[in-house]
């Protein structure tokens, strides 16, 4: 081998200039057309003499045993390589299973199938220093798509509106829903509500009701079977929806559009929506009581929240409900409605002089107020909570002024905290008035961001910037978004509605600013029969009664021909209009017992006039008619 390196290495220069016209002919296409090549001739040089003779034969010689000596060399060399790369690989292959060949039987096992390669696994697995094996980890949830061309955080209202919104406008979408809940996306209005009404004995397994019409529905918007599981998402050819439950965002990546999960999964994106909704708020007092005291407080959002309740209810003496607004009422009337059958006490207390009477005017809350207590509530008004203390089994509640209630469970009602979680990740701004995300006239938060539902804080150009907690806002807010991730770039000029039951018999329905602190005027008459919440899903035919009445608008309302009465009786409250007025402009509407003249209120405020005889205004809705 030595001697074939130094017989190359004298050869060299000859072998470098023979490559030389090689490449040179090469490169002249145009003059070797029809020629022989110059590098070919080499064969003729050892078979005659003719250009060559006897220099030309040794030379040919030479390059043949230096090109021999070269390729062993090169053969020896390659194969030592292989045989060293051989060795390496199999020590390293086999570290991982030396501590599991330890605990293993002599005899070799048989073939195992995937799914019983778990236990192996995990006895072999690595030390921290030492990077598992592929394809050797531990068994994980099935693989998740990596990236989504629509993201919607949060499995609320919002969110299944938008999904929807999306796949309507762009049918081979993928759309993924992460959802930190472990139901499917469902309305949460029922919860409140008509489940509380039921006489299924298993209504919080089936999550089934029936509504004030008899009609009988699901609490989810949709069956399991409408959607696709997440790992299949990637390879649907003609999209759909998926949702990923009982996973939280925890952070957010915006410029690299991307999410983190709480097990450390990343998921890239398009376009993303935040429908995060909120949380409920508690009494500082409450959590400052101590453990106790917690685990006999219930703060009501979720269906395991209704499901809890609904179990305390059934086990316990006493539930005292903190709070008067929509959703304390609602609950107060509901348990207390089962108390006639059960025993069981219902109380409920408030701050204010009356039952929602931070929305309504003092004389309909106290209207209000003697309603639920002919429902078999309990109702302590003006009672501020001062302590909360768990003694002999029971919970001692102190009021400011001295009063003590004694209760088994604590229902805590005072509001909701919208879900801003990810502003600071994200870099998205918060508004410090109302709360949530602050968007654009598109729900837009940034370029590729946009916001729907309680977390959104949006301008209303009418009544200036809000923030909603109802579903209609949640459903046109979702909606909208939607088709803005879709590219339909549409301003969100939606006057959302909401409404709240007090059993079948009394229902309203607002819009726009309704503040007790606001000057105003209300138009009563006498009501009738179908002027009930139940006789109004008769007519519509859904409870969820925004869902019908989003989609009309108002153009030209006819007024009823009936005069407006001149007087009104102390406690005739039966069916009416009141308005809310800012500035002598109508601002916020409530229907009391008057059904399917949203549309109207609706214009009524986005006009903006001032009115000077409000009872002509009230004659839109029709109210003085049997």
């Amino acid at each position: 081998m030595l001697k074939c390196r130094t017989v190359w290495k004298k050869l060299a220069p000859l072998a470098r200039n023979s490559s030389t016209v090689c490449r040179y002919n090469v490169r002249r296409p145009g003059l070797n057309a029809g020629r022989t090549p110059t590098c070919v001739p080499t064969t003729h040089m050892s078979t005659g003499p003719a250009g060559g003779g006897k220099e030309n034969l040794v030379y040919a010689v030479l390059v043949g045993v230096a090109s021999v000596g070269a390729i062993g060399y090169t053969y020896q060399t390659l194969k030592g390589d292989q045989r060293r790369y051989d060795e390496r690989i199999e020590e390293l292959s086999s570290r991982p299973h030396k501590a599991a060949a330890t605990a293993t039987q002599p005899e070799p096992p048989a073939v195992p199938e995937p799914e019983q390669k778990a236990p192996e696994a995990e006895a072999a697995e690595p030390s921290e220093t030492t990077a598992p094996p592929p394809g050797d980890s531990t068994p994980s949830s099935p693989k998740l798509p990596s990236h989504s061309p629509y993201l919607l955080i949060g499995g609320g209202t919002a969110s299944f509106a938008a999904a929807r919104s999306i796949r309507a406008r762009d049918p081979g979408a993928k759309v993924l829903i992460v959802t930190d809940e472990p139901d499917l996306p469902y309305m949460r209005p029922p919860l409140s509500k008509e489940l509380w009404f039921s006489d299924d004995p298993s209504v919080t397994e089936t999550l089934r009701f029936k509504q004030w019409n008899g009609k009988e529905r699901s609490i989810y918007f949709q069956p399991p079977s409408f959607y696709i599981n997440p790992e299949d998402l990637d390879k649907a050819e003609n999209g759909g929806v998926a949702v990923l439950l009982n996973k939280k965002v925890v952070h957010m990546d915006v410029r690299g559009n991307k999410v983190k999960l709480d097990d450390g999964t990343e998921i890239s994106y398009d376009k993303c929506l935040i429908a995060t909704g909120g949380v409920p708020r508690n009494l500082q007092v409450i959590e400052r009581a101590g453990e106790e005291v917690m685990k006999r407080t219930t703060l009501f959002r979720k269906i395991e929240d209704f499901k809890s309740l609904d179990k305390v209810s059934r086990n316990v003496k006493s539930v005292a409900i903190v709070g008067g607004g929509f959703l304390g009422s609602e609950l107060a009337c509901a348990l207390g409605r089962k108390s006639t059958e059960t025993g069981l006490e219902v109380i409920q207390m408030f701050p204010e002089r009356g039952n929602m009477g931070k929305v309504l005017p003092e004389y309909l809350s106290n209207w209000t107020t003697e309603k639920v207590k002919r429902e078999g509530v309990k109702v302590i008004a003006e009672a501020l909570v001062k302590s909360v203390a768990f003694k002999d089994d029971r919970l001692e509640i102190s009021l400011k002024d001295g009063r003590l209630v004694k209760t088994d469970h604590i229902v805590a009602a005072v509001g909701l905290e919208p879900n801003v979680d990810l502003a600071k990740s994200a870099g998205l701004e918060v508004d410090s008035d109302f709360g949530g995300y602050r968007v654009n006239a598109e729900l837009q938060a940034r370029s590729n961001i946009w916001v729907a539902g309680d977390a959104s804080c949006f301008y209303d150009i009418r009544l200036g910037r809000r923030r909603v907690e109802h579903h209609d806002h949640a459903v046109v807010s979702g909606r909208l978004a939607g088709e803005n991730m879709t590219g339909a770039s549409k301003p969100y000029w939606h006057q959302s509605m909401f409404w709240s039951d007090l059993g079948p018999d009394v229902g309203y329905e607002a819009i726009g600013i309704v503040d007790s602190s606001l000057p105003t005027v209300g138009v009563f008459a006498k009501a009738t029969a179908k002027d009930t919440p139940k006789a109004a899903t008769e007519e519509s035919g859904t409870g969820i009664r925004s869902e019908s009445e989003t989609e009309d608008t108002a153009t030209s309302p006819v007024a009823s021909s009936a005069p407006a009465p001149t007087a009104q009786h102390k406690d005739d409250y039966g069916k009416g209009v009141i308005f809310y007025l800012q500035d002598k402009v109508v601002v916020g509407i409530i229907l009391w017992n008057v059904f399917n003249r949203m549309p109207v209120a609706r214009k009524i405020i986005k006009d903006g006039e001032e009115h000077a005889d409000l009872n002509e205004v009230a004659k839109l809705f029709n109210i003085h008619e049997d």
